[in-house]
């Protein structure tokens, strides 16, 4: 064990530590420290299963769920579709949202660079000429005439804030904050993009993998409906068969028209995503079968997920934002402290202003203490306290939001792959009952209405296993885009925003 023995300094140093301490300032108002992440072992209710059922179709393959993988940067290079991916990076390259989110930035961090400035010493340059003329009288002088002369001044003016209690710093860690925001509004506004393309291009698959379903079975129905009709000439079938079929082919038809609208509405979506007009767009509509399922999908620490959620971080930055605001608000109500200075030569005339005699210069310090404002200064304080409870405020209920998010996405990869199969199950079974009942009813041993009640049923199990292997693709979509989509592993964006603001610091 050591000691050091320290004595009372004298007062020439005293004097130098309260100068030092003016100059260097102190930083009034909280200081900000990142919230900790929740400390869940999970995000649902129930553990999740290690790995979903599967189906013997398309989009039906088991889905295993990884604890602690990391997510690839380009996720969506995961379904194996290179049209996927040639839109997503068209839309990412020019969608008019995202060069909003990037112009933002670059005005958050000029305004940030432009507060910087206030740690520095202002200085101008003076240059002025005057020439007047004086009356004589007003000097005391006999009157009758005036005297004119010129004055030249040229001279350098400096001042400087002390910044004794941290105002201005905590205006730059609130303005470095704000773009610390948008820095992440970017990464939030990429992945919800990626993630609408990529929605929109599956659901435009599926409606017209739903359109040529129902086209064939229109034709079916009309096969069916036309051998009715040359039964009922023969005698074989009442009018009444004729006129179910009839209805039963013309139901299906009657789909046809809202299916095509929300198909063309997908398509118009898609367009304005890829920032284009819907007239533009021309790219040929997706393939159910075309996309591959990811066999392993990443599923995040929950300690993990308030670093990877881009707008569980912009939240985080406002925050921030709101903790400086109340260090703002508090020093101005301390006192301001100011130096000014100015050098510089004048004279009537040029060889004046060179001469030892046309030196000027001036030296000042000013202190300013608000003492009565009205309550305004107390009222912005308590104004910024109030909206720092805010911020606090949001920001736990997006943490809130997004392990709901992840935990819906999880119970939707789960049921929906169930869905999936039991779907299948029941196309299978029915598509059997329709053989059957044709079948019987050719033989004579059935009746029409049972041929037309297990057509209606194979119709409505293939258009629901087509919704079911949609959303199969979906799910899987919703959980990357819960997780974070894996921003911070992409080459092209500036996933830490100290180190990329060019922030500097006093």
């Amino acid at each position: 064990m050591s000691f050091v023995v320290t004595r009372p300094p004298n007062r020439r140093h005293a004097k130098a530590l309260i100068l030092a301490a003016t100059l260097g300032g102190c930083t009034v108002g909280p200081d900000f420290h990142p919230p900790a992440g929740p400390a869940d072992a999970r995000f649902t209710e129930t553990p999740a299963p290690v790995q979903t059922v599967s189906a013997t179709t398309a989009g039906g393959a088991a889905q295993r769920l990884v604890d602690g993988r990391d997510i690839p940067g380009e996720w969506w290079e995961l379904f194996h579709s290179p049209q996927i991916t040639a839109l997503v990076r068209q839309a990412l390259k020019a969608n008019p949202d995202v060069a909003a989110a990037q112009a933002t930035l670059r005005e958050a961090r000029a305004n940030t660079r432009a507060e910087q400035g206030a740690w520095f010493p202002q200085a101008s340059f003076n240059l002025q000429a005057e020439r007047q003329a004086v009356s004589l009288a007003a000097l005391g002088l006999p009157a009758g005439g005036s005297e004119t002369f010129g004055l030249r001044s040229g001279a350098v003016n400096v001042s400087y804030t002390l910044d004794a209690f941290g105002g201005i710093r905590r205006q730059v860690e609130q303005l470095n904050a704000q773009a610390e925001y948008q820095q992440f509004e970017i990464e939030a506004t990429d992945l919800t993009l990626a993630a609408n393309v990529i929605n929109t291009a599956i659901n435009e698959a599926s409606l017209q993998a739903q359109i040529d379903t129902t086209h064939d079975i229109i034709k079916a129905d009309t096969d069916a409906l036309n051998l009715v009709r040359q039964r009922f000439e023969l005698g074989g079938v009442s009018q009444v068969d004729v006129l179910q079929q009839q209805s039963l082919r013309d139901t299906q038809v009657a789909t046809l028209p809202g299916l095509e609208k929300q198909l063309q509405q997908q398509r118009n979506q898609l367009a304005v995503y890829l920032g284009e007009r819907p007239a533009q767009y021309a790219t040929p509509t997706l393939n159910l079968d075309d996309l591959t399922l990811p066999e392993e999908l990443p599923v995040s620490l929950p300690s993990k997920l308030v670093e990877q959620r881009p707008d569980i971080r912009a939240y985080g930055a406002l925050l921030h934002s709101a903790f400086a605001n109340v260090g703002v608000a508090t020093a101005n109500m301390l006192p301001q402290i100011s130096l000014t200075g100015s050098i510089g030569r004048e004279g009537t005339n040029y060889s004046q202003v060179f001469t030892p005699g046309g030196l000027v210069w001036s030296i000042a310090a000013s202190l300013t203490q608000p003492i009565f404002e009205g309550g305004t200064l107390l009222a912005r304080k308590h104004a910024a306290q109030a909206a720092l409870d805010v911020a606090a405020a949001q920001y736990s209920s997006t943490v809130n939001t997004a392990f709901e998010n992840v935990a819906n996405a999880l119970v939707a990869i789960e049921r929906d792959a169930e869905t999936l199969q039991a779907a299948l199950a029941a196309q299978k079974t029915s598509a059997a009952s329709l053989a059957v009942a044709r079948s019987q009813y050719a033989a004579g041993a059935g009746t029409y209405l049972n041929v037309l009640t297990a057509e209606q049923s194979d119709y409505s199990a293939r258009l629901t296993l087509i919704t079911a292997r949609a959303a199969r693709f979906t799910d899987t979509v919703a959980l990357f885009q819960a997780l974070g989509g894996g921003w911070w592993n992409r080459t092209d964006v500036e996933p830490k925003v100290a180190q990329c603001c060019g922030v500097l610091h006093p």
